[in-house]
């Protein structure tokens, strides 16, 4: 028999069931971060395929990847990259058993998103 209260609750949760939590909010990063990486391992490899084709091709390349856009393209890589690495210590940490509580796991997420900021003004400043 067809359950009868089906109509007055809700199907699945949703978003706004979730208290957004900082240990949520990096997870989901560290999800995008991986993806644009991807992105960005792509235009790279155009970019040394258009090396190796023809100089026309490669100031094609060129001129897109130094064009403002490029910059910014470049600069949110660099910064996925950098949250990357450093959630991907943090993820290390909890391997060995170190920050698993839940007030700790929010102050690294934390921590992870104003270091990856910092490393990458850090390597900018550099370069």
């Amino acid at each position: 028999m067809a359950d009868v209260n089906r109509g007055n609750r809700p199907l699945s949760p949703h978003l706004d069931v979730y208290k957004f939590e900082w240990t949520m909010i990096g997870s989901i990063t560290h999800r995008i971060t991986g993806v644009a990486m991807s992105v960005a391992a792509a235009l790279i490899a155009w970019w040394l395929l258009a090396a190796a084709t023809s100089p026309e091709m490669f100031a094609t390349a060129d001129a897109l990847l130094t064009s403002w856009f490029g910059n910014l393209v470049l600069l949110g890589s660099l910064l996925a990259l950098s949250y990357h690495i450093l959630n991907g210590l943090r993820h290390l940490a909890w391997d060995a058993g170190y920050g698993l509580d839940l007030p700790t796991a929010a102050k690294s997420a934390r921590g992870v998103m104003i270091g990856a900021v910092a490393l990458t003004a850090l390597v900018v400043a550099l370069v």
